[in-house]
């Protein structure tokens, strides 16, 4: 290559650039970014926010975002009921499984659990769902004989201690069988209850 090619490569860019490394040029400097960007909410608001502590390559997109939103003050105001009202949903959603609950187990004839006072409702909510999603995954899906079933069902009504019910919550419904066998006597009551 000759020096005349040599010195093409170079152009006028490198050159600066060698010649400006002591100080960077104006429109290379990160300083001289946006940080402070205008922002008029959904709500009608506007806000000037500064966005300085995001990486400058993400600021334009977290800006157009911002507005779409609410403002701070306008989303504080809107769901400051929501934890009432999730509470009170809650509260209610609650009464209404442990109704079906206990209709199901005066169905089913299930024997009343024992227990705390907090622990007995909670106790025949969880048996209610680990028994209907048994069934469900046993017999209606599975291949569990109604014959079979009832022999669990019956294995399950010796089990009286709310607790147990509660720590079998998140099993699998294939287990349950393999679970009430190792249910121990603590968990199922005596026939004198004075032994």
């Amino acid at each position: 290559m000759t020096d005349g090619a040599r010195k093409g490569l170079r152009g006028p860019g490198i050159a600066s650039a060698l010649a400006t490394q002591a100080g960077r040029r104006n429109w290379d400097d990160p300083s001289r970014l946006k940080t402070i960007w205008p922002i008029d909410h959904t709500c009608g608001h506007h806000a000037d926010r500064d966005l300085s502590d995001r990486p400058a390559d993400r600021r334009a997109g977290f800006a157009e975002w911002l507005a779409r939103q609410e403002c701070t003050d306008c989303w504080r105001a809107s769901n400051e009921g929501d934890e009432q009202d999730k509470a009170a949903w809650l509260k209610a959603k609650c009464a209404e499984e442990q109704t079906a609950s206990e209709a199901w187990s005066e169905q089913y004839r299930m024997p009343p659990l024992e227990g705390t006072e907090r622990a007995v409702p909670w106790g025949v909510r969880c048996r209610h769902q680990i028994l209907t999603n048994a069934y469900t995954a046993l017999v209606t899906e599975g291949t569990t004989s109604e014959a079979d079933w009832a022999e669990i069902e019956e294995n399950a009504r010796t089990v009286t201690r709310a607790g147990w019910w509660i720590d079998q919550r998140s099993s699998e419904p294939e287990d349950l069988t393999a679970l009430l066998r190792a249910a121990t006597g603590a968990d199922r009551p005596t026939e004198n209850p004075f032994f």
